[in-house]
């Protein structure tokens, strides 16, 4: 199942191909365990391995598993909980570094928490920048089947909140209604299985 929201180039896109505006930020968004990284891995051939954002297809992509690799080398006696914080803070910092070199970029994020969506749409626009979003639309028994096929699982009570807040935000999508976003495209498991390619257009001269 796939719907499209609002007046974007997303919205007349096959679901195998989409198109997006230069410059934009594209934010895959899902719960933990929806298969956020899987997706990026397929689109981006990303080993998982890396520490860094890597460049392809015309775009910048961050995955927040370049920041934990980044960080394993320093934080490895810590427990996994506590690196948490550590490393979101330095995954959404690339991402806010990213938008203000205005190049194209795709990154993973949770998007359940309403803060950081209004605040990667206020940088966007300062930088004359849009931002649109890919909901992978998975119920939580997929998503928490992910999460123990990864090896990470969260607790019950903060998968709990993050499903709260995630079918909030889906519910929103439908209707029309996601402020910080140009553009939504949402994507159940097959829909986002038969996705080919992101492309961003071309800055003019």
């Amino acid at each position: 199942m796939r719907y499209a929201i609002a007046a974007t180039p997303a919205e007349q896109a096959s679901v195998e191909d989409l198109h997006y505006p230069a410059g934009s930020l594209v934010l895959i968004a899902g719960l933990p365990g929806a298969g956020k990284s899987t997706l990026m891995e397929r689109l981006y051939r990303i080993k998982g391995d890396e520490a860094l954002p890597i460049s392809a297809d015309g775009a910048l992509v961050i995955d927040s598993r370049q920041a934990r690799n980044w960080w394993a080398r320093y934080l490895g006696p810590i427990p996994p909980r506590a690196r948490t914080p550590i490393v979101h803070t330095t995954h959404v910092w690339r991402i806010i570094r990213a938008i203000r070199s205005r190049r194209a970029v795709v990154a993973h994020t949770r998007g359940t928490w309403p803060h950081l969506l209004h605040g990667f749409a206020w940088l966007a626009r300062r930088a004359g920048a849009e931002v649109h979003m890919i909901l992978l639309d998975v119920d939580p028994e997929t998503a928490l089947a992910g999460q123990r096929a990864r090896g990470r699982v969260v607790t019950s009570i903060t998968f709990a909140r993050h499903c709260r807040r995630w079918q909030a935000v889906l519910d929103r999508a439908r209707s029309g209604s996601l402020p910080p976003a140009t553009g939504v495209t949402v994507l159940d498991r097959a829909a986002a299985d038969k996705l080919q390619a992101i492309h961003f257009e071309k800055h003019p001269g």
